[in-house]
């Protein structure tokens, strides 16, 4: 979360976006001058535009924000912008506006300037009031529109909570959503959209198609139900395949480590908040004096053991993997393959159904190879990628980032390391976009901005090169040279967690899963208990096939059994009465094509076991 509307990021260089980024940064302002004109005594705490939009953070005392205030918060917001009041840019002395702040209690603002400006001149941001000397402002850098006049095409959204400083132990306070654009059409158009997400929710969509559940007693952590268990294992054991015939090599490790692999990998130090840990129980006098000593040696006591922790990675396990035995240079690449369950200790508020969880899997995989490999490696690695999203229509924009300012290691090895990248993405011939000093601190990388049939971008698959954590851990390989090398590892998924994945899949196709990764491809529905017999028949073949089939053979009638059949979006639905019973058919209806009419058994098998086929 960004502390406020003073310390923005910076105005995107492009035009387009800088002229949206200016509108919603202003249009922010005028929801907080009208909230303080419906409630003159709200506190405010900061305002920046995201993603498509904005919002503003805020504390009332006697009231609490919800969607049934939106009409006369815009209405307000409407006054504000037809008044077309100027934004001016200005300072004030440091100890002027903190006495304004305290006079008026705006205790957030005023953390604010004590945390984070520590400039004797701060800037404002000012709306004078037309026929008043009244003038409304706010802590602010800047930019904006000249006017309100421009902050027309605006649409207030949610409102939801929101810690302070985006802390557990701080005040909730209230956040504002809403979205600005330059033009109407614009506006209808990404109204319409989200009209369409929701539609297309995968926390909704999962229910109704009976996917998945989650309960409270297991915070963050999905019930697979047979459908979207169904759904995971096709996913999972397709992209196991792939990477089997790449060279790739399935792996397991463990769920629970002693502390130490973590403080050795260094995410103990950076990342032990959002890990599940806790003591080991032992009882030294069980297990004799080099059990007492080992306990000793870890800090143990009667009460307590070592720290233990829940692996949120799988990282610092296949460093473990490649230290194991002696590895040469004829062994690389290696290339370790890891589908194990994951735990991040995630904040309770931040969970949101299967794009948020505390448990997960991920199709990851670590590659230990030669600095003179990774271009190679790498060029695969976005040939894979992109075969991959090819086969589910989604297109990819890719992304490489540079190194940050606080990072490991030499200059010569980031130089390296970032021309390694720059290389095999200019042998794709595909353009990219460089984030300058957006690299892990370890090493550059490349994202994939995975674009889904809404047109929204999500950030799946990533490929990171790590000359650090080899080191950490002290990994060698014997070189043609008979001396040690250290290995550069490369880590990449290509889904990223499943769980995530599956929700992005779910609002990507509605639900409507391609026969090949529908949990149901085929529906049997008999129209009397006369057809029965031939229903059983065909369902037979259909399993035989391979094809994952059910048959609704009740008594219910057949347009209850065909609306059932595609409320829960199955690809193909084969309804078989007496006709087909005597001709040996079935009548098909697609869900995609509508009615197919009658066709023999066998012409159908063909069909469907077709379309079955992984693309990937």
């Amino acid at each position: 979360m960004q502390d406020d509307a003073y310390d923005l990021p910076e105005a995107p260089s492009d035009d387009e976006e800088s002229k949206l980024y200016r509108i919603r940064h202003s249009t922010a302002h005028v929801l907080a001058q009208a909230v303080q004109r419906l409630w003159p005594h709200a506190r405010l705490a900061g305002g920046p535009p995201v993603k498509d939009g904005f919002y503003y953070d805020i504390e009332i005392d006697d009231h609490t924000l919800s969607e049934e205030d939106f009409a006369q918060l815009e209405k307000t917001m409407k006054r504000i912008v037809k008044e077309n009041q100027p934004f001016e840019m200005t300072t004030w002395p440091r100890e002027k506006i903190i006495a304004h702040y305290q006079r008026t209690d705006q205790v957030y603002k005023l953390d604010l300037l004590e945390r984070i400006i520590p400039d004797p001149e701060v800037g404002i941001c000012q709306n004078p009031q037309k026929g008043s000397d009244d003038v409304w402002f706010d802590m602010c850098r800047g930019p904006h529109v000249p006017r309100t006049g421009q902050c027309k095409h605006f649409k207030l959204l949610r409102v939801s909570g929101a810690y302070w400083r985006g802390q557990s132990d701080q005040p909730m306070l209230q956040r504002v959503y809403g979205t600005a654009w330059k033009t109407r059409e614009q506006l209808d158009t990404y109204l319409h959209r989200l009209e369409e997400a929701k539609k297309r929710d995968h926390r909704k969509l999962g229910r109704d198609l009976d996917l998945f559940m989650f309960h409270d007693w297991a915070p963050g952590a999905p019930f697979w139900l047979p459908k979207g268990e169904d759904l995971y294992h096709t996913l999972a054991r397709r992209m196991r395949d792939l990477l089997v015939q790449g060279g790739y090599q399935p792996v397991r490790t463990p769920l629970v480590f002693d502390s130490a692999l973590f403080e050795t990998s260094g995410h103990w130090e950076h990342y032990r908040e959002n890990m599940y840990h806790f003591d080991e129980r032992h009882a030294a006098h069980g297990h004799g004096e080099a059990a007492h000593t080992q306990a000793q040696a870890h800090g143990d006591n009667d009460q307590g053991g070592r720290q233990l922790g829940l692996k949120p990675m799988n990282c610092p396990c296949h460093m473990l993997i490649f230290k194991h035995k002696k590895r040469s240079y004829r062994d690389l690449p290696l290339r370790i393959h890891d589908q194990g369950v994951l735990h991040r200790n995630e904040l309770s508020g931040t969970l949101s159904g299967l794009t948020r969880v505390r448990q997960f899997s991920q199709d990851d995989a670590h590659i230990f190879c030669t600095q003179e490999q990774i271009a190679a490696e790498v060029e695969a690695l976005l040939h894979l990628i992109d075969k991959v999203y090819r086969a589910f229509d989604m297109p990819v924009a890719l992304k490489l980032s540079t190194r940050p300012a606080e990072k490991l290691g030499s200059d010569e090895l980031w130089d390296a390391a970032e021309d390694a990248l720059r290389q095999a993405l200019d042998a794709t011939g595909r353009p990219y976009e460089i984030k300058e000093g957006d690299g892990a601190f370890y090493g550059p990388k490349i994202d994939f901005d995975v674009y889904d049939a809404l047109e929204r971008t999500h950030q799946c698959a990533t490929v990171q090169l790590d000359f650090q954590l080899p080191r950490r851990f002290d990994l060698s390989y014997v070189g043609a040279d008979n001396q040690p090398h250290v290995p550069v590892v490369i880590h990449r998924a290509v889904f990223g967690s499943f769980e995530r994945f599956i929700g992005i899949l779910i609002e990507h196709y509605a639900g409507a899963f391609p026969v090949w990764l529908a949990p149901e491809q085929v529906r049997v529905m008999t129209v009397s208990e006369r057809s029965e017999a031939h229903g059983e028949g065909v369902l037979r073949a259909l399993k035989s096939a391979g094809i994952k089939a059910t048959a609704d053979l009740s008594d219910a009638k057949i347009g209850y059994k065909i609306r059932e059949c595609h409320n829960q979006k199955v690809p193909y639905m084969l309804i078989i009465g007496e006709r087909e019973r005597d001709e040996g058919t079935v009548s098909v209806r697609s869900r995609d094509d509508g009615d197919l009419g009658a066709m023999p058994v066998e012409d159908f098998l063909t069909r469907v076991v077709a379309e079955s086929l992984p693309p990937f």
